[in-house]
C-alpha cells in the first residue's frame, strides 16, 4: 500500500544549494554542471562553487539553483547519485 507523500518543508520556487563530490581528475565540475543543467535552465558561473580537498584528490561542486518543485530536486539528486563518478550528493 502506497503512503501519501509528505508535504515539502520548502516553498517553491526557492534558492537551493546542491553539492556533489567526486574525484578531481575526471573534469568532475563539468560533469556535475552538465547533469544539473538537464533540469535547470540557467546555471551561471556565479552559481557554481568549487572546493578541492586538502590533498587535491577530490572536488566538491556546489551549484545554487532556483528550485521549482520537489520533483525537480528529486530528479537532480537521482541523476547525480546514479552516476558512477559521483561519490556523494548532499
Amino acid at each position: 500500500m502506497n503512503e501519501p507523500e509528505a508535504p515539502s518543508l520548502l516553498e517553491f520556487p526557492c534558492q537551493f544549494a546542491i553539492k556533489a563530490m567526486g574525484k578531481t581528475d575526471v573534469e568532475f565540475d563539468l560533469l556535475v554542471i552538465d547533469i544539473v543543467g538537464r533540469h535547470v535552465e540557467d546555471i551561471t558561473r556565479e552559481s557554481v562553487q568549487l572546493r578541492p580537498s586538502k590533498a587535491g584528490n577530490y572536488l566538491a561542486v556546489t551549484i545554487t539553483i532556483e528550485a521549482t518543485s520537489k520533483q525537480q530536486l528529486d530528479a537532480i539528486y537521482q541523476d547525480l547519485s546514479s552516476h558512477p563518478q559521483v561519490l556523494m550528493v548532499l
